[in-house]
């Protein structure tokens, strides 16, 4: 059985290496893409205690159940699908997890009372995109006209006009509209 030289051990140890290295980088991709599915699914998002009141609010709406039998998902109306955007939005929802865990929302009391404030946070944020998620399933040009009220049509066309997005007129889709505290 022939052994390996010292030249050929010299060439080995970085060949290994770099397979190594690649192998890691591959595992640390499949890691990172399996960890952003698994964080963008319904069961994740309505896991903590205080997501349990829009879950409830979600599945009495048309997102979840509708005549066509297409469910809208959390992630649908929350996370973009460029990847930019949705790291950021994956960063920015780390708050979220903190208040859970800090206690700050995590009874159905303490989550009301801060809805007005993050229910006004996500529409500020759809406001600036365009409803960029709304638009990824509502599409303007998709529209059948045909089927909606004449009211609906005017209103559509009178919301393009003046440059409205989907969440100035469509607050309270998929979740209960909060109430507006009172000015003191």
């Amino acid at each position: 059985m022939p052994r390996f030289s010292r030249e050929n051990r010299k060439r080995s140890i970085p060949l290994a290496a770099f397979a190594l290295v690649f192998v890691a980088v591959i595992l640390a991709v499949l890691l990172f893409d399996y960890t952003l599915h698994a964080t963008s699914t319904n069961a994740f998002c309505t896991s903590c205690h205080s997501m349990q009141i829009t879950k409830q609010e979600y599945e009495a709406s048309i997102h979840y159940a509708n005549a066509s039998g297409v469910s809208a998902t959390c992630a649908d109306c929350h996370i973009p699908e460029a990847f930019v955007p949705k790291m950021i939005t994956k960063v920015i929802a780390l708050k979220d997890i903190y208040h859970e865990l800090a206690g700050t929302i995590d009874t159905p009391e303490k989550y009301e009372a801060h809805r007005w404030t993050m229910a006004n946070r996500v529409w500020g944020q759809m406001i600036s995109n365009d409803s960029r998620e709304c638009r990824g399933c509502h599409n303007d040009e998709r529209m059948v006209t045909s089927v909606q009220s004449e009211l609906a049509v005017q209103s559509h066309e009178r919301a393009r006009n003046e440059g409205y997005t989907c969440v100035q007129c469509h607050k309270g889709v998929a979740h209960t509209l909060p109430e507006e505290p009172d000015e003191e």
